[in-house]
């Protein structure tokens, strides 16, 4: 049952998404502004007939801007800098950008209207991003929920990207994309794996899950995000992750493992049962293989026939027990929000410093 307080809100958003609609409509339909340039990084520059958003002018233009929901202004991850002629920020945005971001002209792509020549800025990374072809090699159910997906790259058949980062699933049939971390190792660049946790009634998630099968062909874009690892670092290393966090943090085990482990590293994992699990064999072998990694798998709520006798409890209660007090390390985090949020608490209490935390919050 939705509360007195949550209900107004949901229903003043929906009558803004309604008016937001209505007014896109009309302006497509009664207002022409000629041709419009656009300016990327005070070097490239499109010229387009003005109307549309910034992220379909730049997906025309096979710029490859994150955006899971398609343009609805729903998921925040199109964020880019706006130099001028961006107008105002919308009330469809205003969630999503703090006000230090909106200072720096921080905006969602897909609500900003090209009206007029318009300057923006966009990472490099971003440029570097490009839509690929891909077939489906294989398919596997590691726990009962989350699925191990394996796509073969066909045109272009390799991508270039750092152990963490992600790419988008494009849904066959929509618009809409979800973003998936990369769980194997960037050398392997023509097969990449995914982990895909099953959720009810999740678009992309029902999809794979239920639909998806081996040698289907499907579309990706990538790679995306800034979480990944500093490898120019001498650091150590802890990683916290929770279900299907561990796609990341298993990609940067596996670089780490062809380099040789260089660094010391501990793997904090946390799970509710024991069938929740997987890839504990792999770890555990690996830690066998390097003495200078440390896997330690926590259960929340073990049951009594898991004969368990590992670490229970939040896995940030096995965080505050293995590290020392003024390591000298740097942390990968990758799960939920509050799981994050705990973590981040609990390692700047052990004197690692927020600016040495990288995260993925999903």
């Amino acid at each position: 049952m939705d509360s007195p307080v949550f209900t107004p809100i949901l229903i003043m958003n929906s009558i803004l998404f309604a008016i937001t609609v209505i007014l896109i409509i009309a302006e497509r339909l009664l207002v022409f502004y000629g041709e419009c340039s656009i300016t990327i990084n005070k070097e490239k520059i499109l010229a387009v007939e003005g109307g549309d958003t910034l992220l379909n002018y730049f997906a025309a233009n096979k710029i490859f801007i994150p955006s899971a929901c398609g343009g609805k202004a729903t998921c925040g991850y199109c964020k880019i800098e706006v130099l001028s002629g961006g107008g105002h920020i919308l009330p469809t945005e205003e969630i999503f950008i703090g006000r230090k971001e909106r200072q720096s002209g921080i905006r969602l792509a897909c609500q900003v209207k090209v009206r007029n020549d318009i300057e923006v800025l966009i990472s490099e990374d971003l440029l570097n991003a490009r839509e690929y072809k891909a077939t489906i090699y294989a398919m596997e159910d590691l726990t009962h929920d989350i699925k191990r997906v394996a796509i073969k790259l066909d045109e272009p058949s390799r991508i270039e990207f750092k152990p963490g980062q992600y790419v988008q699933f494009k849904v066959p049939g929509t618009d809409e994309f979800r973003a998936y971390s990369i769980a194997s190792a960037p050398s392997s660049a023509n097969l990449i794996e995914l982990l895909v946790r099953f959720v009810p009634g999740g678009l992309c998630s029902g999809y794979i899950h239920e639909v998806l099968d081996t040698n289907d062909k499907i579309n990706i874009t990538g790679p995306f995000g800034d979480f990944y690892l500093r490898e120019d670092s001498d650091r150590g290393i802890i990683c916290i992750a929770g279900g299907c966090g561990m796609a990341p943090i298993r990609s940067i085990l596996l670089h780490l493992k062809e380099k040789g482990m260089p660094r010391r590293l501990t793997y904090f994992f946390g799970a509710r049962k024991k069938a929740d699990l997987f890839y504990t064999e792999e770890l555990f072998a690996l830690s066998r293989q390097f003495p200078n990694f440390r896997y330690v798998p926590a259960l929340s709520e073990p049951d009594p026939q898991d004969s368990w006798t590992g670490e229970t409890g939040l896995i940030t209660h096995a965080v505050e027990k293995f590290i020392e007090p003024g390591a000298y390390a740097e942390a990968y985090l990758c799960g939920p929000p509050p799981m994050i949020d705990a973590a981040v608490k609990v390692l700047g209490n052990k004197g690692i410093a927020e600016i040495f935390i990288y995260y993925d919050k999903f």
